[in-house]
């Protein structure tokens, strides 16, 4: 069955396994790009997604879906050729939900410079073989940056939840 391998998770400690970011690095290829030259949105959404769950399941050995995103911003494009950064970091938890602050950064392969493209918060709910949301380990932030982050993204979720 598909979720057997997860069953294992009842009996896990409440201590996070990783607090690391997840960083992935994919180049722009024409397929990626629309009639600008320029990478797809979309495109760009669904890395940072995969890196939101990548580092939510490293953080809590657990599996997760994507609950909601929130405060996305799109800040400049990227091009065909461009390498594309994506950095996630678990900056929030509640019982059954990890907040990451995920980044995207363009590498302009011409220059080696780089710069910020993208961000957001992106709400991971951890769930069970039979999709029902489980309990994962808490974060606690260690220093003022992280406690920043952490009061931005639980202000996000507050307001996603108001608005259920």
């Amino acid at each position: 069955m598909r979720g057997e391998r997860w069953e294992h998770i009842d009996n896990m400690t409440s201590e996070p396994f990783s607090i690391e970011p997840v960083v992935l690095i994919q180049e722009v290829f024409p397929g990626d790009t629309n009639a600008y030259n320029t990478l797809f949105g979309g495109r760009l959404l669904s890395m940072m997604d995969t890196a939101a769950g990548i580092v939510s399941s490293k953080f809590a050995h657990r599996q997760f879906v994507t609950v909601s995103i929130d405060a996305l911003k799109f800040k400049k494009p990227a091009y065909q050729g461009d390498l594309i950064e994506v950095t996630a970091k678990v900056v929030f938890t509640s019982t059954h939900t990890a907040g990451c602050h995920v980044v995207a950064r363009r590498i302009d392969r011409s220059v080696w410079e780089t710069e910020d493209i993208c961000s957001g918060f992106f709400f991971m709910v951890a769930i069970d073989s039979q999709m029902r949301p489980i309990p994962i380990p808490q974060f606690e932030p260690q220093n003022a940056e992280e406690q920043q982050l952490w009061d931005e993204a639980k202000s996000a979720r507050d307001a996603m939840k108001s608005n259920d």
